[in-house]
């Protein structure tokens, strides 16, 4: 019987990792990891890896402190995506209500192809520049 690595989680850059990995915490609906929650009473936050996880427990992402990270210039070739995430929902209007929530939480539209009848979507940008795309699933 042969193994296979596992996906522990997606790792993403940032130069504010409190503040993304609370954006897709609440996009998400997921939670800190123990131990990785925000400091109480205002405290100062130094973190600098953050993981978030699902109900079970299960890791989903992780958030790493960088000095720089350039914004790609998606759809313009100059600083190409590298990588994206892909999520899912089960109708038109919830990909328009889920749109205006990641509006709300700090996201950036990119590109609206809601009119695509084949497969309606919105690319966005997280707070730190990271396109994501949320799509009808078929």
């Amino acid at each position: 019987m042969s193994e296979y690595p596992q996906l522990l989680h997606t790792a993403i850059d940032t130069t504010d990792v409190r503040q993304l990995a609370e954006f897709y915490r609440q996009l998400l609906g997921l939670q800190y990891r123990a131990g990785d929650e925000p400091p109480a009473g205002g405290a100062a936050d130094d973190a600098d890896w953050l993981v978030l996880v699902d109900s079970s427990g299960r890791r989903k992402l992780a958030f790493q402190q960088v000095e720089r990270l350039e914004r790609t210039t998606w759809p313009e070739p100059d600083i190409p995506m590298q990588m994206h995430l892909d999520f899912t929902v089960s109708s038109l209007t919830e990909l328009q209500r889920q749109r205006q929530r990641a509006e709300s939480l700090g996201a950036q539209l990119l590109l609206d192809r809601t009119p695509d009848p084949d497969e309606p979507l919105y690319v966005l940008a997280d707070p730190s520049g990271h396109p994501f795309c949320i799509f009808v699933a078929g």
